[in-house]
């Protein structure tokens, strides 16, 4: 089934792509003109009347960012937080968490196999000072995070679970709603990696049954760098207060402070205002779009590109899962991943290299030591795909 998106009006929309064939969009996309307008005409008027004047000015549009971040994930705007990264989305759920419910050196924390490691990290720091114990969820037959495995894991003494939807180095696609499905009723948190997902597939945010995702901008998203948003749910917003707040997050009374009883508990008041509206751009230019036909045609591409490689002499597909995303993973044998990008690079096509510290646990249990990364968006031509192949065959 052909994708019903005008590929020429998105190539047009796009500056970068008569410079480059950016295959890269996993690692930052190139963004629609409009994302870039959006961002310079705020940063200019800043330089005509003052910071926090054109932040009094832009307020109604910063605010319309969250509820276009609300209509992409399923959400209410209340359940928004508009914030820098997704890391740094994630992280704030996760610090909200720990401070409001410490945990102890009877709970356990489960992560699946594929997990980031900007996700394993911290989570590591809090096993170690509290004693909890981390597990990894195992991979099932078709490579995705096991569902039977995780069913059987599950206790009354799991504190937290933590998923990434599309992981960045293996192609796949994980049952993220499956596992809200399993944790729903239980007193787990659930924190939800979509960084990946969100921008190349619709999400939907409570479907999925999380008490937080998080997102990125400057993925699949096309939007600018140093930008994300935090979904939070109802239970989140009702039992969790983030650690620490500000003067946005909270008010400072007579008697103490009050948290803000929306998603604004999780921002501070100082961060990049023109980068938001940027992604706002963004979101509304990929509502415009429309996921589903966003996702077919980024489908589309990533089996194109997996099909063309496969013909490849020595050519291994790393990716698993019986759905994959628009993420392509490959080797070839007798050349190091790194030479191989570099190569590629040099024929003018960006790609990325990537390596075990991104997931250790995700390569050393399959016996990779560094992957090729394509990523196409829906504004990429099959033809921007060959380019690709014959790159590698010359390789």
């Amino acid at each position: 089934m052909a994708s019903p998106l005008d590929v020429d009006r998105l190539r047009a929309d796009t500056p970068g792509c008569s410079h480059v064939t950016h295959l890269n969009n996993a690692g930052s996309a190139l963004p629609p003109a409009v994302v870039t307008d959006t961002v310079v005409d705020h940063l200019r008027r800043e330089e005509q009347i003052g910071g926090y004047e054109a932040h009094a000015e832009a307020a109604d549009r910063i605010e319309a960012v969250r509820d276009s971040a609300a209509t992409l994930v399923g959400a209410r705007p209340d359940q928004i937080a508009l914030l820098e990264s997704a890391t740094d989305a994630w992280s704030r759920g996760l610090a909200a968490i720990a401070f409001t419910r410490p945990l102890r050196t009877e709970d356990r924390i489960l992560v699946s196999s594929a997990e980031y490691a900007s996700n394993v990290i911290p989570l590591m720091q809090l096993a170690m000072t509290t004693g909890a114990r981390l597990e990894f969820i195992p991979d099932g037959a078709d490579g995705c995070l096991d569902a039977a495995a995780f069913a059987d894991m599950l206790d009354t003494d799991v504190a937290i679970v933590a998923v990434t939807h599309c992981p960045s180095q293996n192609g796949l696609i994980n049952d993220v709603a499956g596992v809200g499905a399993a944790l729903a009723g239980t007193d787990t948190w659930y924190l939800v990696d979509a960084c990946q997902s969100i921008g190349q597939l619709p999400v939907d945010a409570v479907d999925i049954g999380a008490d937080f995702v998080s997102a990125t901008g400057r993925k699949f998203l096309r939007g600018p760098r140093g930008t994300g948003f935090l979904y939070a749910s109802d239970r989140a917003l009702d039992e969790l207060e983030p650690f620490p707040l500000d003067l946005h997050s909270a008010t400072w009374t007579s008697e103490g402070y009050e948290v803000q009883p929306s998603a604004h508990r999780f921002e501070y008041w100082e961060k990049s205002y023109a980068a938001l509206l940027g992604m706002g751009a963004a979101i509304d230019y990929a509502l415009d779009c429309g996921m589903d036909a966003l996702s077919l045609r980024i489908a589309e591409l990533a089996a194109y590109a997996r099909t063309g490689l496969e013909q490849i002499p020595g050519v291994l597909i790393n990716d698993r899962g019986v759905r994959r995303s628009g993420i392509v993973t490959f080797t070839r044998e007798g050349r190091a991943a790194s030479d191989l990008v570099a190569h590629i690079k040099a024929s003018g096509i960006n790609v990325s290299l990537s390596t075990p510290d991104y997931s250790r646990r995700d390569f050393e249990s399959h016996g990779v030591t560094g992957l090729v990364r394509v990523s196409p968006h829906a504004y990429n031509t099959t033809e921007e795909i060959d380019r690709l192949l014959v790159a590698v065959a010359a390789s």
